[in-house]
């Protein structure tokens, strides 16, 4: 058994080590007996996204985000139909952003977003920078009890991005700032695509939400198992640590 992943503009969006998911993703793959097959896409490539089983898109500046709308609008259609059907999406800061509606600069000029995720961003005077630590909303843990029901990640953003109909939010920050900083949000979800702001990078401190992923896309793929359960000791009492320290300063 094999997963294809694709690691989109690793060249241009990989702010605060976000390559570590894709060798999570894979490391985690691996140690279950299934064979990842990384691929890796940047400007101009042609792209079969309903061949993928994950996507990753990873953080960047504004500029950069500005080039590779431009670069994703002319396969809008491909990715929104893959998306459709079910494949598994894990976008980061300005990846998350540029699958919503728009971002508008701070002097106003709007950047056009995908518009696949109804979200839009307006930058703010100040970032919001800092560690993150969010109860996810119970949908996403979908009924499992044994995950961890916390994320932990760091934000560095001065986007705020706020949602519209027929998304739901990843979950409640219960420390730092998430969306926006103003309604205690933190990411999207939208079928199987995830965004977020939480770098560090996010899925080796939360290897549930790794999980996750490989599950959704094993489920797309119409192989309903449940993965073999790893030793995740050091990883969830990492985890742990950084919960429990994070709210004695709240």
């Amino acid at each position: 058994m094999n997963l294809k992943i694709c690691h989109l503009y690793p060249d241009l969006l990989d702010l605060y080590g976000d390559r570590g998911n894709i060798l999570t993703l894979a490391a985690r793959c691996r140690w279950r007996g299934i064979e990842p097959d990384i691929q890796q896409a940047s400007l101009g490539e042609d792209l079969d996204f309903m061949s993928m089983d994950i996507l990753f898109i990873g953080g960047g500046s504004d500029r950069e985000q500005g080039l590779l709308v431009q670069d994703l609008m002319r396969r809008e259609d491909e990715l929104r139909k893959a998306i459709e059907n079910g494949l598994v999406v894990l976008a980061i800061c300005g990846g998350y952003q540029m699958l919503g509606k728009y971002y508008q600069m701070a002097n106003g000029e709007r950047i056009d977003g995908l518009g696949i995720l109804d979200v839009w961003t307006i930058a703010g005077t100040k970032r919001l920078i800092g560690n993150v630590v969010v109860e996810l909303n119970q949908t996403i843990l979908e009924g499992d009890s044994q995950r961890l029901k916390t994320l932990v990640g760091f934000e560095n953003h001065s986007g705020k991005t706020h949602l519209g109909e027929g998304v739901s939010p990843l979950g409640k920050v219960v420390f730092g700032n998430g969306n926006n900083g103003e309604d205690s949000e933190e990411g999207v979800r939208y079928l199987n695509v995830f965004g977020t702001y939480l770098h560090g990078p996010l899925l080796p401190k939360n290897p549930h939400l790794a999980d996750l992923l490989l599950e959704l896309a094993l489920k797309r793929r119409g192989i309903d198992t449940l993965l073999l359960n790893l030793d995740d000791r050091l990883e969830e009492l990492a985890h742990k640590v950084m919960v429990k320290r994070l709210l004695k300063q709240a």
